[in-house]
């Protein structure tokens, strides 16, 4: 049996030989009973990512391949890419800056191997190591998209897993370029154990994670996997439209019954901008699917590779070598 270790990389120039040192030590042929191999995606690295890489499979006789990406495409397309060249039995989705121990893959591992009625093991934290107003950020997006969305989203649980061979082949038939893997992975089914983890210090470098770019992450996640926003866009039209009717009565009523003079320009004015803000959200949220729907059209690749480095020659599923 063959576990393929699948790594996006973004600047983790100061991080990737200590992960190498970290699989071999802790996932030895002669201790686990089976080989593994680990890809490195470089997605589009402005350090010396690549360098440090190349010289890694300069070092490693055969257990080490790595793609180059034109430029950064994203950590979604570094993890598709890196599952096409995969060959293991076993798929394994890890960081590179050892946040995720190899000793928890290693267990995952052992435990599909002990378990053939799971399909699937993912990691999530149980007790999450950032601030509070992160945390409350977090957690209000799972409650939200579980309430919107028809495929279900465990908490905390990231891509920080292992899967078996027909669950890497179900993924890879889903090809859209918008990628959201937790979505993904809970879209294409199979038997999954949910397993806790502790995080670990970061080996070196600094997280490229920003709150902006976590916030645009989760916005991909729920336009991906739910329709709701736009069927509450709909409810909010019908709802202005009847508090408009029943404004429009009361103002009457008390013109005809108690004379009093219609509401002026302060009314006025806050309802064109009330109605107007409410009218521009509507049109960002049509206009977010739109630019999908755009996108998924011209049918895009979606990574676009400058080479790949490996001792050892890959055959890809289509039949073709690299």
């Amino acid at each position: 049996m063959k576990l393929s270790m699948v790594v996006p990389c973004y600047n983790e120039a100061g991080n990737v030989r200590a992960f190498v040192q970290a699989v071999g030590g802790e996932l030895s042929p002669a201790a686990v009973g089976y080989t593994h191999e680990i890809i490195f995606i470089n997605d589009g690295s402005k350090d010396d990512t690549l360098s440090e890489l190349r010289r890694l499979v300069d070092e490693q006789a055969d257990n080490i391949t790595v793609i180059d990406f034109t430029r950064n495409f994203g950590k979604e397309a570094a993890l598709y890419a890196g599952l096409q060249k995969a060959e293991g039995d076993l798929v394994a989705f890890v960081d590179a800056d050892l946040q995720q121990p190899i000793s928890v893959v290693r267990e995952m591992a052992d435990f599909l191997v002990e378990n053939e009625d799971y399909d699937a093991v993912a990691a999530y934290q149980d007790q999450r190591q950032e601030g509070k107003f992160l945390s409350l950020l977090k957690k209000t997006f799972y409650q939200f998209i579980n309430a919107a969305s028809d495929v279900p989203f465990h908490a905390n649980a990231s891509d920080f897993r292992v899967i078996r061979r027909p669950v890497a082949q179900a993924i890879l038939s889903v090809p859209e370029y918008h990628r959201f893997s937790k979505g993904i992975f809970s879209w294409v089914g199979f038997r999954t154990y949910y397993r806790p983890y502790k995080v670990a210090q970061r080996n070196a470098g600094t997280t490229s994670w920003s709150t902006t770019k976590l916030f645009r992450y989760a916005l991909d996640g729920i336009i991906s996997f739910s329709t709701k926003p736009l069927k509450l866009a709909t409810g909010c039209g019908f709802v202005l439209s009847a508090a408009a009717i029943l404004y429009m009565i009361v103002v009457i009523i008390q013109k005809l019954v108690c004379g009093n003079e219609v509401p002026g320009y302060p009314t006025l004015v806050v309802l064109i901008l009330l109605i107007g803000g409410i009218q521009l959200i509507v049109l960002g949220i049509i206009g977010e699917y739109l630019a999908r729907i755009h996108i998924e059209a011209k049918h895009r690749p979606i990574y676009l590779a400058r080479a790949y480095y490996s001792n050892i020659e890959h055959e890809n599923y289509d039949g073709k070598k690299s």
